[in-house]
């Protein structure tokens, strides 16, 4: 990677952990929720790391997480959370190789990216407590690139209310009257 590439944008490889755990009703047999990340991961594939009696912790998955200069509002809004997050964004397995039937798509400092994960319907959509060395990483990134812009009140175009409202309609169009006049006014020729 180039420096130049390196001043607006910032890759890192993030694991993602997935927990199972026995579902609640008899509808859904077991739960799978993203619970953690481990910055620098290795390359993994539903590893499991811990089980504790029914509950499993996988690591499910290692992506790259990229931070964008363009999103450093959206990674600001995750850092600012009560607990400050990161989203994993978790897909149906299209090649039914997960013992979950979810892959790991996408892990993102993003809020704004995980909201727009969440449009389908279809994703597994977390966010989880962001280990101190990766959020450090980020808001050194934030440091870099982010440009807080005062706030500029609109001003509206002053109306004239007064004015005479010549052209109204198409002016092809011969009529008596203006053309937003109701359709209960309309005469309809009369048959003999």
């Amino acid at each position: 990677m180039s420096s130049r590439t390196e001043l607006w944008k910032r890759e890192l490889q993030v694991g993602a952990v997935v927990r199972r755990s026995p579902g609640v009703t008899r509808w859904a047999k077991e739960v799978w929720k993203p619970v953690a990340v481990i910055p620098g991961a290795p390359e993994a594939f539903w590893k499991e790391l811990v089980r504790e009696g029914e509950v499993v912790d996988y690591h499910a998955g290692t992506v790259p997480m990229e931070l964008f200069r363009a999103d450093v509002e959206g990674y600001l809004v995750s850092l600012n959370m009560a607990v400050p997050s990161v989203w994993v964004v978790m897909d149906k397995d299209q090649t039914g190789q997960s013992p979950s039937g979810w892959v790991v798509s996408a892990v993102t400092a993003s809020a704004h990216e995980a909201l727009d994960s969440l449009d389908s319907g279809e994703s597994i959509v977390e966010p989880v407590p962001i280990p101190e060395s990766l959020a450090a990483w980020i808001k050194e990134f934030i440091d870099m690139h982010y440009i807080e812009e005062p706030f500029k009140k609109r001003r509206r175009n002053e109306v004239a209310v007064d004015t005479v409202e010549d052209g109204k309609g198409d002016p092809r169009i011969r009529q008596e009257s203006d053309v937003y006049r109701a359709p209960s006014n309309i005469k309809k020729p009369s048959v003999h």
